[in-house]
């Protein structure tokens, strides 16, 4: 009862949250107030450093209108969002001519934290009726003699808005910067605004195109790579039925011959992978954290399908880049409600290699809480990391401890018990011990194979071709990511990612034939690596793309970047390594399915 309760309360929490993040039905009548949100102000270059807008020494508006935060859900806040009440007074179809804000006089301190904010290239973002708005804190004078002779950074004062509308819906909102006043103490700044309220024929569900850069999710090359992507597929799908059509086919017609022709030749034929037979299904090292990692393996794929899923139906219940935080509360959901399956498959996984009386003496209660515990503690060392360090930069990407608690609440309450049914059912359900070869009681040695069939060889070489199918697709997310573009292309990404789900398990297919062919029975973590080397190729492409198509520069900015790079990359790892490694396993149940054994 007391874990239901604390449940029922998170739960109506961000219930509650989420339903005053919105702003009504988006409807107004002529002469009603429309808010205008502050949100963050930062360097152009340094996405993630962002800093709350009154952080910069604006002078806060004099017209009457409380300045206070607005409250946002768990998503917007883990977005590094900052809503406040701007102070601005903007009234639906009304217009104002120029009106004075405030003024303020720039000291010696003040008038430092313009430069420096100028000399970086800060930028701002405003919210109006959740319509992002951007604009540059001021300009450099490059021109031609000395706008001032003091100083050459200047600030913008004036601000004047465009408002388009259609019947009670805002539908456009333009911002142009004016005004330049030169930054250095002594000098009085005076801030005003104007609006301009024009009427249009563009519908409100179209109203969020005019953000998508469709020239540029859409190019020529991002079809291309897509052709390019299945024509990989279909050879390696061509390159699998070979093997199992055709050299299989030879590999039993060997393997089940006559005793007597299999005498004569066995000089030349013994070898390959039926003789690893009474091996293959031996229990891989570490068998609890192997369990573990394909629980939360098998977690991720869900996870991922069911967001781009979510994501690519967007126009049925309202597209994701049009909600702030969305997208990551998706994410948080599916992980707590598909923590069942992580449970279920680790569970099952881990039981069949045990039998009834075996089970009873074995470590499941661990595969258990490595299953539970695993990716939840590694990305927690990595986010209280960069915690600290937004801390120390005073940023509003820093996390506060309500979302914190929320956050732990939803694992401890949600994720937690759902892993223990998992594991529960998975356990009694599905996990037998029914492999197609026994297993022999002393191990094998692995002999010393060919070049190219060593561990160290095929690892590598596996994840040249999934990473092949998928790095053009990485480079639109990064951008999108790291450089203010608003990724909307999920039918691309649903693409990718079932090119990757096939890619990833034939060339896993393709390596584990020949690590057996070598007579080397550890494919299970081979299989597992090799597949999930992927992730390799994308951070060091991830490092590329940080040197050669970002601007990037500071301890804050780059601790991010690589920070969530290696939580992506992580994930990217088990993911794939699992799916590697699932192919796998049904190819060689296949495959020791049909031989004879004496």
């Amino acid at each position: 009862p007391g874990a239901m309760g604390w449940l029922q309360v998170v739960l109506a929490l961000s219930a509650a949250v989420g339903c005053l993040a919105g702003e009504g039905n988006h409807e107004y009548t002529v002469g009603e107030r429309v808010r205008l949100y502050v949100n963050k102000v930062g360097p152009y270059h340094n996405p993630q450093e962002t800093y709350e807008y009154f952080k910069l020494p604006f002078c806060k508006p004099e017209l009457g209108i409380e300045i206070k935060k607005k409250p946002m859900s768990i998503g917007e806040e883990l977005e590094g969002h900052d809503l406040t009440e701007s102070g601005y007074d903007l009234r639906f179809g009304q217009d104002v001519t120029p009106t004075k804000l405030c003024s303020q006089t720039l000291n010696k301190a003040s008038s430092e934290a313009f430069s420096s904010a100028v000399a970086e290239h800060y930028w701002y973002q405003m919210y109006l009726d959740d319509l992002p708005i951007w604009g540059m804190v001021g300009e450099i004078y490059h021109g031609e003699g000395a706008a001032d002779k003091d100083t050459d950074k200047f600030v913008f004062t004036h601000r004047r808005f465009t408002v388009a509308y259609n019947g009670k819906n805002v539908i456009e909102v333009n911002l142009v910067s004016e005004n330049l006043q030169p930054i250095k103490p002594g000098v009085q700044l005076d801030f005003s605004y104007s609006v301009k309220w024009e009427p249009t024929q563009k519908p409100f569900a179209k109203r969020f195109e005019r953000y998508l850069d469709n020239n540029f999710f859409e190019h020529q090359i991002h079809w291309f790579s897509i052709f390019n992507s299945f024509m990989m597929v279909i050879f390696l799908c061509g390159l699998v039925s070979l093997i199992l059509l055709r050299t299989l086919r030879n590999d039993y017609a060997k393997f089940t011959r006559e005793e007597d022709e299999l005498e004569r030749d066995r000089l030349g034929e013994d070898s390959g992978w039926k003789q690893v037979h009474g091996d293959v299904f031996r229990r891989p090292r570490f068998l609890p954290f192997f369990a573990a990692l394909v629980g939360t393996g098998w977690q991720l794929i869900v996870i991922v399908g069911a967001a781009v899923i979510f994501a690519f139906f967007g126009e049925f219940h309202g597209e994701v880049y049009e909600e702030r935080g969305e997208l990551i509360t998706v994410f948080i959901v599916c992980y707590a409600l598909s923590s069942t399956v992580a449970g279920y498959a680790s569970g099952s996984y881990y039981k069949q290699y045990f039998s009834a009386l075996e089970e009873r003496n074995s470590a499941w209660q661990q595969t258990m809480l490595a299953t539970v515990l695993l990716l939840p503690c590694v990305v927690t060392v990595v986010i209280l990391a960069l915690n600290c360090v937004a801390v120390s930069y005073d940023t509003i990407n820093t996390l506060p401890l309500g979302v914190i608690a929320k956050i732990f609440a939803i694992w401890l309450f949600v994720s937690f018990p759902l892993v223990i049914v998992g594991t529960l059912f998975g356990r009694h359900i599905s996990g037998k011990h029914d492999f197609p070869c026994r297993v022999n009681a002393i191990p094998r040695g692995v002999p010393i194979g060919p070049w190219y069939a060593k561990p160290l060889v095929v690892i590598p070489l596996t994840g040249i071709l999934p990473f092949g199918s998928i790095f053009i697709e990485m480079y639109f997310i990064f951008t999108s990511f790291w450089n203010y573009k608003f990724y909307y292309v999920y039918g691309f990404m649903m693409l990718v990612y079932f090119i990757l789900i096939i890619v990833s398990v034939c060339t896993t297919i393709v390596a584990v034939y020949f690590i057996l062919n070598a007579e080397n029975y550890h494919w299970h973590w081979i299989s597992f690596l090799a597949s999930g080397s992927t992730a390799g190729y994308v951070f060091l492409y991830s490092i590329y793309y940080f040197y050669w198509k970002t601007k990037m520069s500071g301890l804050l900015q780059i601790s991010f970047y690589f920070g969530y790079m290696g939580i992506f990359c992580l994930v990217l790892f088990i993911m794939c390594g699992t799916l590697g490694f699932a192919g796998s396993s049904a190819f060689v149940r296949r495959i020791y399915r049909n031989i004879k054994v004496d």
